[in-house]
């Protein structure tokens, strides 16, 4: 990308995140957090970072960390979240920009939709992001503010690849925009060349 003299296609790294919203199935949340950090860990579109709203944060927080730690995911976690997931680690600065690619998942709590989208716009890598919410408005909200290529609704992130999304053998995830952006099957590689037969015809 830094030595190229030409536009190239990056297929980028995948700190994705996934926001817990005050109106979510907390049940569904956890089922969605699980297999989106857990399923496999070591891919671009597993979750890294999880942010939940504070006035369900003591209802979540207890039970996910449960489900957590049957899967032995370590939590590096901010004070509010800390306080209810025991064994948590505490989350540094650092934490939020990581994409961990194994059994770690930081955790924050989030006053509102606005904070998380703008926790993730800041932190993230333009890959992956999903809300969890029964709010039209604020998965409306998320999905126009946030910056990714993949903006999921009540989904997990881990649907975001070339094959799943009926493109064939995936090429590669584009976290940027020149062309290609999210998923890539071979069409995305591919380029275009008109051929024309005539027979004499002219433009007036």
């Amino acid at each position: 990308m830094n030595q190229s003299t030409i536009p190239v296609i990056e297929t980028g790294t995948g700190n994705c995140h996934i926001y817990v919203d005050e109106t979510a199935d907390l049940q569904m949340a956890a089922d969605i957090v699980i297999n989106a950090k857990t399923q496999r860990v070591g891919v671009c579109n597993a979750c890294e970072s999880l942010l939940v709203n504070r006035r369900v944060k003591d209802e979540f927080l207890p039970v996910l960390a449960e489900r957590l730690k049957e899967k032995h995911v370590e939590v590096r976690a901010d004070k509010d979240a800390g306080e209810l997931m025991p064994g948590a680690v505490p989350a540094t600065e650092e934490d939020w920009g990581t994409e961990y690619l194994d059994y770690i998942l930081s955790v924050k709590v989030v006053d509102s939709v606005e904070e998380a989208i703008a926790h993730i716009n800041r932190y993230n890598t333009k890959h992956s992001e999903a809300i969890i919410t029964n709010d039209y408005v604020h998965a409306q909200k998320f999905l126009d503010e946030v910056d990714a290529a993949a903006v999921y609704v009540n989904a997990s992130t881990r649907f975001t690849d070339g094959n799943e999304f009926g493109f064939g053998a995936e090429i590669g995830i584009s976290t940027q925009k020149l062309h290609a952006r999210g998923p890539m099957g071979l069409l995305a590689l591919t380029t275009t060349k008109y051929i024309i037969y005539g027979n004499g015809q002219v433009r007036p």
